[in-house]
């Protein structure tokens, strides 16, 4: 499945490069017609980050994700911010399909696996993004990507064996934003040593061929935001290809 991305600084359409806020380009279009544009392209799901609130550890557009949610008649995923239960009901009951939680799957893996059993796995959505360290092995970063983890990848997923996580989405900061390419390998290495979890890939795409090549690997949903942006091809191309 293509999902196309939003990512939001203060009620805008953004994109940053590698994750850092001080490289970041601003779109004029309003993210609402950005979402009703994407839909009548052929997208069934959207991403939306909350990204002030991913930097800042509150989430703070919660009511304008759900305003785009109703408008546009997608499925959204939602992620940034998220502290606590009562936001993810909000979201949910708000009409949010799916919550996406990321330095607290990180940080606080025991709370996550709370909320997996409180709310019903399927809501939620568990955000990875990694950087790769000198060796290759990917370690996933925090509070907007701003703070380096400690443990791996796989650590983290190993820890989450039992919990009920049936989704991920993997993230390559070094990749994101940058158009020249997804990590394959890294996607491909996590559905093998994982089976039983539906992967959703995120970063790097800047072309068809680029989702051809994901779309080899049959994962649960392939993530493509600046690419969109940049009409370097459109959702309907990247569904049909």
């Amino acid at each position: 499945m293509i999902i196309p991305a939003i990512d939001l600084i203060n009620g805008r359409c953004v994109r940053l490069y590698k994750g850092d806020f001080n490289q970041r380009t601003d779109y004029d279009e309003d993210p609402i017609d950005v979402a009703k544009r994407f839909a009548a392209e052929g997208a069934e799901r959207m991403h939306i980050v909350d990204l002030d609130g991913a930097k800042h550890g509150k989430s703070s557009q919660s009511d304008l994700i759900m305003k785009i949610a109703a408008e546009s008649g997608l499925k959204v995923q939602t992620g940034g911010g998220i502290r606590d239960l009562s936001q993810i009901q909000r979201l949910l009951d708000g009409g949010i399909d799916r919550v996406v939680v990321g330095s607290l799957s990180v940080t606080n893996p025991q709370m996550v696996k709370f909320w997996l059993n409180e709310v019903t796995p399927s809501k939620i959505v568990v955000a990875l993004d990694v950087n790769l360290d000198e060796n290759g092995v990917p370690f996933p970063a925090t509070r907007g990507w701003l703070e380096a983890g400690k443990r791996s990848l796989w650590e983290i997923l190993d820890d989450y064996s039992g919990s009920g996580l049936n989704t991920v989405l993997i993230t390559d900061i070094g990749r994101d934003g940058v158009l020249g390419g997804s990590n394959v390998d890294l996607y491909k290495e996590v559905q093998s040593n994982y089976p039983t979890l539906n992967v959703i890939t995120s970063g790097g795409v800047g072309s068809i061929k680029d989702v051809k090549a994901l779309k080899a690997l049959k994962p649960h949903g392939i993530i493509i935001g600046k690419a969109l942006y940049e009409n370097k091809f459109s959702v309907s191309d990247a569904v049909a290809c």
